[in-house]
């Protein structure tokens, strides 16, 4: 069992919806293979983001999450474009 749990907020399942099941393949083992074993891996994000991580799912779509180490959970808050598309 990974040392993080991954949990998908309401937006980051309304993203979802709109992709493809390639992508949510795709999606699936980012989260497990990579976030759930060692979330600290992503890109920290500055500014108003400053306690989010973010990891490149396609070229323009990332994943963008929070972690309550505490706990050990990793929340996936956005799973879509950052370029306004």
């Amino acid at each position: 069992m990974p040392p993080y749990e991954i949990r998908l907020t309401k937006e980051a399942l309304k993203d979802l919806k709109k992709h493809p099941p390639r992508l949510k393949k795709k999606l699936k083992e980012i989260l497990i293979n990579r976030v759930a074993l060692e979330p600290y891996t992503g890109k920290k994000l500055l500014g108003d983001l400053q306690d989010f991580y973010s990891i490149r799912l396609t070229y323009q779509d990332r994943i963008v999450y929070s972690i309550d180490e505490e706990r050990k959970i990793v929340f996936v808050h956005r799973v879509k474009t950052h370029y306004g598309n």
